[in-house]
């Protein structure tokens, strides 16, 4: 395609040619589906909104009160109330493109009917689509990055936490330690947990486990004379199932093995509801046009934006450890 060019020309043939490929390349690449990456199946994500707008504002509720006997001559009735708490968060814009050099296009020009590989642009999808699962269950890109001091979904400090009874062997929270049955109430219990906490207002129809221990009740049998396991009696016979007739998501989630205060594992409750939580990208990754960065390289840019997690409803979320030791260093 190059030959008896100038290099200006060379050079100009080989931008025309990495623009009209990215016409074949972007939809290709935003078709593949990433079945590893956790948050779209787990958090409500809101693309709507400006997308250069610099914060979000948003409201966490809570309800308080209690009832209680009273006798008909009082005055200070019981009362209930909910509290409101405003929230500002930044939106803040993150980057991921890739590149191709003028010898790479030269040499796929010459095939004709070669489209550009998509391995590159792919790559730059993939790293956005793990960034925004770090922001969204952590809130921090990966473990060893917490410049901005964002929360995520298993790590919010306005979730209740609790810790599972101690009544496995030799006094033990581990589920390792437990029966099947000893599980099974102690994930009913943290189910029963927002339900009570929220004043009967929240249900939580989903929950998070470490993976070792999604592995573990799929693996232990429920009593000694069933080949049912932990997790496929807790599918069938649950609280939340009980009370609504509709089915209970478990999923097994990594980073939760060392969620817990303590480092433990940590099991994660929660209504799975854009009233209760929700993930805003105003902005979802792009790519640019393409830049000549250098006199041989192109760059595609590519570009997103995106706010931390919203936790609207701190009580429909509840956090359990004492599930699982802290792994050993």
């Amino acid at each position: 395609m190059f030959n008896n060019m100038s290099f200006q020309d060379a050079q100009q043939s080989a931008l025309n040619f990495l623009v009209s490929q990215l016409s074949v390349i972007e939809p290709q690449v935003y078709r593949i589906q990433y079945p590893d990456i956790q948050y779209p199946n787990l958090i409500p994500v809101d693309t709507s909104g400006n997308e250069w707008a610099k914060s979000v504002t948003f409201f966490s509720q809570d309800e308080v009160g209690q009832a209680d006997w009273f006798h008909h001559m009082a005055n200070d009735v019981p009362l209930a109330d909910v509290t409101r708490e405003k929230h500002e968060v930044g939106i803040e814009m993150a980057a991921i493109g890739y590149h191709y050099t003028l010898e790479e296009l030269g040499q796929m020009a010459m095939v004709p009917g070669t489209n550009l590989p998509t391995d590159r642009a792919s790559a730059a999808r993939r790293a956005y689509e793990e960034f925004v699962d770090g922001i969204a269950l952590r809130g921090q890109p990966n473990a060893n990055n917490t410049a901005k001091g964002w929360k995520g979904l298993i790590n919010e400090p306005s979730v209740t936490v609790t810790t599972v009874q101690a009544d496995g062997n030799g006094n033990s929270t581990t589920w390792s330690n437990k029966t099947g049955d000893q599980i099974i109430r102690d994930v009913n219990a943290g189910i029963t947990g927002v339900y009570t906490e929220s004043l009967t207002v929240e249900m939580a129809d989903t929950v998070l486990l470490p993976v070792a221990l999604f592995t573990l009740l799929g693996s232990t049998p429920r009593g000694t004379n069933t080949d049912v396991s932990v997790l496929e009696w807790l599918m069938r016979y649950n609280v939340y199932t009980a009370q609504t007739k509709q089915p209970l998501t478990i999923r097994a989630v990594r980073g939760l093995e060392t969620a817990a205060g303590d480092g433990g594992g940590r099991m994660v409750v929660y209504r799975n509801d854009p009233q209760v939580l929700k993930l805003r990208i105003p902005m979802p990754h792009r790519f640019l046009q393409v830049w000549q960065r250098g006199p041989l390289r192109f760059d595609v840019p590519g570009i997103f934006r995106l706010a931390p997690l919203e936790i609207r409803r701190p009580k429909a979320i509840r956090y359990v450890d004492g599930i699982m030791d802290a792994p050993y260093e």
